[in-house]
């Protein structure tokens, strides 16, 4: 994979982290119930979390992908039809 794939990737796997969710009440809620650097820990927890997660994620699939040829098409054209049918 080129670099400008792996910075797009992190990219898109930061704002997802920062957007806001259930994640973001955990960690207001730690923060107010236990100060700065609850907050702070509970933040790089789950960045630190994400982060992992994003890129273990993307490996197994790209190992998935390139070794299943028809799994790629298949997901190639579902995603195809799908922003077909978010057209209509």
């Amino acid at each position: 994979m080129e670099m400008t794939s792996w910075l797009a990737l992190a990219a898109i796997c930061v704002m997802g982290a920062i957007s806001p969710g259930p994640s973001l009440a955990l960690i207001i809620r730690n923060t107010v119930q236990g100060g700065q650097g609850h907050g702070v820990a509970t933040a790089l927890g789950h960045g630190l979390g994400v982060g992992i997660y994003a890129l273990i994620t993307a490996l197994g699939l790209s190992v998935l992908i390139t070794q299943t040829p028809l799994l790629f098409d298949l997901i190639r054209y579902g995603g195809a039809a799908f922003l077909a049918w978010l057209g209509v």
